[in-house]
């Protein structure tokens, strides 16, 4: 009987197909991330994969959503207090001088977006290589992120 069902489980484990190497022979696979899927997919399975991805996309989107809290409590706040402060004689605020620094500063960002694009297309390319080789790990960390900032 015990022989039985160990000749089923290996049956059944030799019809199963590991879908990295079945995704790798598929054209559309090979179109769309090339022929490789980097060393993660050759190293783990994809569950591992999965369940990694998921995991750290978890912890990263629930510290992204405690942090994003916080971060919007301290300047929501700081602005309450400031207008508090400046409504009861406490602090007077020059809204001219506030107003002409924050176009300088736009003026500023405006010439210093062109520079900037050269280091942002290298690293958008470097961020496209690292998801098309590890595409199993990655959905894994964006369905993990989404999931940690609801919870």
């Amino acid at each position: 009987m015990a022989n039985s069902n160990k000749d089923q489980v290996e049956e059944i484990y030799d019809q199963v197909v590991d879908l990295t190497e079945y995704a790798k022979r598929q054209p559309w696979w090979n179109r769309l991330f090339g022929n490789n899927s980097g060393p993660v997919a050759e190293k783990y399975s994809v569950a591992t994969q999965i369940a990694i991805g998921g995991a750290s996309g978890w912890c990263a989107g629930y510290l992204f959503q405690k942090v994003g809290k916080l971060a919007a409590t301290a300047v929501g706040g700081g602005l309450l207090l400031l207008q508090i402060a400046n409504n009861s004689g406490y602090i007077q605020v020059d809204w001219k001088r506030v107003e002409k620094e924050v176009n300088k500063a736009k003026k500023q960002l405006k010439k210093g977006t062109n520079q900037a694009v050269p280091e942002l297309n290298t690293f958008v390319d470097k961020a496209t290589a690292f998801v098309k080789k590890n595409i199993v790990v990655t959905s894994g960390f964006a369905g993990g992120f989404l999931l940690g900032l609801a919870s």
